[in-house]
């Protein structure tokens, strides 16, 4: 049985493979149809060099008895030695496809995996290429147990599946890269919205959000001390300290702003789970100040700051202020630029009582709004005129950080 019988498989594939919404999806139909066809595979994998910020590749393996099985290999797995001479990479180098009998006793063990699948009773193995519209070449694998291994004919068969599966795997391989890079870069809930079809400029939601508004202290200073590679690196480590705190509690990150953060936490429409969206968020700032107080000590340690701290810099210090307020969300930008992003005199306010954090010598401080949602955790810090709003502003601290508050910084009654 071979190309005769997998006709009906390639049709499959060139009409779409439907119903098969996403690869894994695709993965286990496919075998399941080749298997009807009479090939004998025990294993299949798909794999697929990825657009993504942190991962190289994904492979998909199927196994007989199993559902498709995914995983993510990072940029360092492209280089190691195991991986550059595996069969999968050779496909990917030069488009042409690999095959070994294993069972045949003068069969070349030439390449890394092979020792590995002979032990685990593979006696055949092919790898084809999978060559995508813009040329690049990915790949597929097939094994089997069978004492026989594959004939010619069924090898022909897997073969001429090579082609339609590439246009099936890169459909939906780049619906899944779109919604990587829109994570990313805009975040889930925004790249959702865009996917959705919430791309009109001008196109907002009003909503109501805890606010969270970070920057990091003495970034200028630093900034002029440290070489513009160890910068970004200190960035992106301090960012790592907030970030997953901020997504783990059901908050959305914004926007980068040079060193400050932009972040949401939207509240449900009726507004009852505020106060529990308000305790989220206060935990996700309390694990982010300590995470940033421990990156700082670590730095100090290792002398990685020694410079810039000769020069006045103290260190990685953190500000963050929390509102809870109205913020329209939604497209903002010119015609063929935009952002999808919070706008509002919340957000306004937020960063105004961000700024109060060094002069009173705070790392979080609070709106009276969000306060009042954790009145056991915030104790008053005074009054204060804000820039460009009317009245003066409670705002409060956390009761934890009243030893560092020292009066008399800004003007406040």
């Amino acid at each position: 049985m071979g190309s005769c019988h997998t006709k009906a498989v390639v049709d499959w594939l060139v009409n779409g493979a439907r119903p098969a919404s996403d690869t894994p999806g695709v993965l286990d139909e496919l075998c399941d149809r080749l298997l009807g066809c009479g090939i004998p595979i025990g294993r299949v994998g798909l794999f697929v060099l990825t657009l993504h910020p942190h991962v190289m590749g994904q492979r998909f393996l199927w196994k007989s008895g199993s559902p498709t099985d995914v995983n993510g290999a990072p940029f360092e797995a492209f280089q190691t030695e195991e991986f550059q001479k595996s069969p999968v990479r050779r496909v990917i180098d030069t488009g042409v496809p690999v095959r070994r009998r294993l069972a045949d006793k003068d069969c070349p063990i030439d390449l890394t995996m092979l020792p590995q699948l002979r032990k685990q009773g593979v006696t055949d193995y092919l790898a084809v290429p999978l060559i995508f519209a813009d040329g690049a070449a990915h790949a597929a694998t097939f094994a089997t147990s069978d004492p026989r291994g594959f004939t010619d004919e069924q090898v022909g068969g897997l073969a001429s599946i090579a082609a339609p599966l590439s246009r099936v795997v890169e459909n939906r391989m780049l619906q899944r890269t779109a919604c990587a890079l829109l994570d990313t870069y805009v975040g889930n809930k925004g790249g959702e919205r865009i996917l959705a079809g919430q791309i009109k400029r001008g196109h907002v939601d009003v909503m109501n959000a805890v606010i969270w508004f970070s920057d990091m202290r003495g970034f200028t200073s630093l900034s002029n001390r440290l070489a513009p590679q160890a910068m970004v690196d200190l960035l992106n480590r301090y960012f790592d300290c907030q970030v997953p705190s901020i997504l783990d509690r059901g908050g959305e990150v914004l926007e980068y702003m040079g060193d400050g953060l932009l972040a949401v936490f939207l509240i449900a429409p009726d507004g009852d789970n505020a106060r529990k969206i308000c305790r989220s968020a206060l935990e996700a700032a309390r694990e982010a100040r300590d995470a940033i107080a421990r990156l700082s000590a670590r730095l100090k340690a290792h002398g990685e700051l020694r410079d810039a701290e000769e020069h006045g810099a103290h260190g990685v210090q953190f500000g963050l202020a929390l509102h809870l307020g109205q913020v329209s969300y939604g497209n903002i930008g010119s015609r063929n630029r935009l952002k999808f992003t919070c706008v509002g005199p919340a957000m306004n306010l937020a960063a105004r009582i961000e700024g109060l954090t060094s002069p009173l010598h705070r790392a979080i401080l609070a709106s009276d709004e969000f306060a009042r949602q954790c009145p056991s955790e915030f104790v008053p810090v005074g009054e204060f005129d804000l820039k460009g709003f009317a009245a003066a502003r409670a705002v409060f601290g956390l009761e934890e950080e009243t030893a560092l508050f020292q009066v008399g910084a800004p003007p406040h009654r």
